[in-house]
């Protein structure tokens, strides 16, 4: 075996490894009660960041009106009456729902929002629950998701469409979610007969996991109770769970937050975790974690009696306990504090007991034609828009504010320090007109990865360098037909990125990878980056390179790893694109084949014309015809002005002749 060559490593044995180091660090080093107190608002900030609301929970602090809820009907039964509702969390984002209101409600009484799992006809299959806590005294609103809701939406977006640009959106159904909640919280807020002091929130698998979010982002839940709904990063990761779920299980990654951070905004508020002890999705052993984690820091805050498990036999799925169990918890801390758990009682779920569907239905057969609940993910996030460049100050002034962004946002899983590269020549090469070099390198442990690289043998001194990112196995030994031509007074180094040749995986791994490449936050175009940045200083470390004189080269999914790598490096004498992506919107294929460019959170503050913009004074030069998208780059590049040059070539032939 060839000395450094990787032995063991994957990307699968990597991603558990990053997983785990996620769930090991969260909350193991709690600090002292002040610390949590002072914090809670910065780290709230960052995970409502992560659920792709920071415009609307401005917008809502800035006194947002409560939403204006319309009824469509009403059923009158002897012990409650059920007002058949719906809201517009944003305009024409309609939220439908039912709202069980207690025959003898209180003047001032305690309110439950029921959030509801992945099944039809939500309404109906969970109306037991909302009418119990009704019965129980609890105004209670229960509301439809946007995926299985009388007005259709998308949950599934990576899970079955290949939506991965999401990713670059920032967007995760879960955002939508937990809007529709605090909205919802808003509307029981607004009642008279609702308490503002006493609102729970509880459901069960995805109603289960908004449970956790809303309760994490809005404080006026003072008690919650997610069921099924708890694990941790590096049990969705190492035992595949995360092939089970839907996109809004999950917040976009990129603080590298496991569930524990969303329950410690949670703590010191009652929280009650109920869980299958067989569940499919949600491993009881990483629900005992996290459990036994908050509650060390439920001490800490002086709470230890604010939290809960509650293990039940079987599957996923509620038990007669669990019910039981969160019903006393919500009388417990909500309304009755003295009664006792057999007093409780469970649900009617006899059919005589049933209210038909077509009871329960908001809208009937039809819903409002100008809802725009079904395409909520192409708008919900704010993308960036085309950066207003008058003159270079400008632009080095966006481009160091992209660059800061980007590191913070959407690189934050690059290592914080980097290791050695232990650059070693493994292989040397001579033929009458070239000497060629097997490189290998380090770009982070324990990754090593190969540079083959050629340089003119007749040439003495420094020499122009040209880094091509290897498209596939194969280049690392033949180059690329893309190469040919090239003049023989630049030396060419072809790189293998993660992915590629050595550490290349099947493709029927793909659609695990890019999802749970998320949750470590990072993706495979974001490790690729990193790969490239540390080859430009593997290669710097050869003597005979011209430092001022190195471009890089990317084709395809390889052009979007150019453009990021060259903002980030810095000082490139030029970038050259061959056939790159108009934009980061591009959808992938629903089995996770196709160009894999997502960046986490990147559209928020550029997309790939805008990026290529911001390289100058670096000359961008396109290989072949570009998409029309880059004719705003043209632009810029031209308002700009030397010494940076945008040039369109037909072959690398052209390369010396043009610069």
């Amino acid at each position: 075996m060839v000395k450094g060559a990787n032995r063991s490593l994957n990307i699968f044995t990597y991603l558990c490894r990053e997983a785990s180091k996620i769930t090991e660090s969260s909350l193991s080093d709690l600090k002292t009660r002040e610390w949590w107190v002072e914090t809670e608002e910065l780290r709230r900030r960052q995970f409502i960041e992560m659920l792709g609301l920071e415009k609307y929970w401005d917008e809502r602090c800035g006194n947002m009106d409560p939403p204006n809820a319309r009824i469509t009907g009403v059923l009158e039964r002897p012990d409650y009456r059920v007002e058949k509702i719906y809201f517009e969390s944003l305009p024409k984002l309609y939220v439908t729902g039912n709202l069980y209101i207690p025959r003898e409600a209180e003047r001032s009484s305690p309110a439950v929002l029921y959030l509801c799992g992945h099944s039809q006809n939500q309404l109906f299959h969970y109306q037991a629950h909302a009418r119990k806590f009704a019965q129980l005294g609890f105004i209670t609103l229960i509301i439809e998701t946007i995926q299985k809701g009388e007005v259709p939406g998308i949950h599934h977006g990576t899970y079955h469409y290949g939506f991965f640009h999401w990713y670059s959106m920032g967007y995760t159904p879960a955002g939508v979610e937990v809007w529709n909640a605090v909205r919802a919280i808003d509307l029981l807020q607004s009642r008279s007969d609702v308490d503002w002091n006493r609102i729970g929130v509880t459901g069960i698998s995805g109603g289960g996991a908004i449970s956790w979010f809303t309760a994490a982002v809005d404080s006026r839940v003072k008690v919650v109770a997610p069921v099924c709904a708890t694990a941790t990063i590096a049990s969705h990761v190492t035992k595949r769970t995360i092939e089970g779920h839907c996109d809004c299980m999950f917040w976009i990654n990129n603080y590298m937050w496991d569930l524990t951070d969303i329950g410690a905004l949670i703590a010191p508020r009652p929280l009650l975790i109920a869980s299958g002890e067989r569940d499919w999705i949600f491993d009881i052993n990483s629900v005992r974690l996290i459990y036994s984690k908050l509650k060390k820091l439920y001490a800490l805050l002086n709470a230890p009696e604010n939290i809960l498990l509650v293990e039940t036999p079987g599957g996923h799925a509620y038990h007669e306990y669990s019910r039981r169990k969160i019903f006393w918890w919500f009388l417990r801390h909500l309304k009755n504090p003295d009664i006792s758990f057999e007093e409780v009682g469970d649900i009617d779920e006899s059919p005589e007991g049933q209210e038909p569907y077509g009871e329960l239905r908001v809208f009937g057969s039809s819903y409002p034609c100008d809802e725009r609940v079904y395409t909520v993910h192409e708008w919900f996030t704010k993308r960036a828009e085309p950066p207003e460049i008058k003159d270079q100050n400008d632009l080095y002034k966006y481009k160091q504010s992209l660059r800061c962004a980007l590191l913070e946002k959407t690189f934050t899983a690059f290592p914080k320090e980097n290791c050695d590269l232990r650059v070693e020549v493994e292989l040397e090469q001579e033929s009458s007109q070239w000497l060629g070099y097997r490189v290998g390198y380090t770009p982070e442990e324990p990754w090593r990865l190969h540079i083959h690289i050629v340089r003119p043998a007749n040439i003495s001194g420094s020499l122009p360098l040209l880094i091509f990112l290897a498209r596939n196995s194969r280049n690392l030994y033949f180059g690329d037909e893309l190469l040919r031509g090239m003049s023989p007074n630049w030396a060419r180094a072809i790189v293998e990125v993660r992915g590629i040749g050595e550490t290349s995986w099947s493709p029927d791994l793909q659609w695990f990878i890019r999802r749970a490449a998320m949750l470590t936050g990072r993706t495979i175009a974001s490790m690729r980056v990193y790969d490239a940045i540390r080859s430009i200083e593997a290669l710097s470390s050869f003597n005979w390179v011209d430092k001022g004189r190195i471009a890089i080269m990317g084709s395809g999914e390889m052009a979007v790893i150019a453009l990021y790598t060259a903002l980030l490096a810095g000082n490139l004498f030029a970038a050259i694109l061959h056939n790159p992506p108009p934009s980061h919107l591009i959808p992938s294929n629903s089995d996770g084949t196709g160009p894999s460019i997502e960046m986490l959170n990147c559209l928020k503050y550029t997309d790939l014309p805008y990026l290529a913009a911001s390289l100058w004074p670096t000359h961008l030069i396109f290989l072949g015809p570009r998409p029309r998208e880059y004719s705003w780059t043209e632009e810029i590049y031209e308002k700009m002005g030397p010494p940076g040059r945008l040039l369109h070539i037909k072959g690398l032939h052209q390369l010396d002749r043009e610069l």
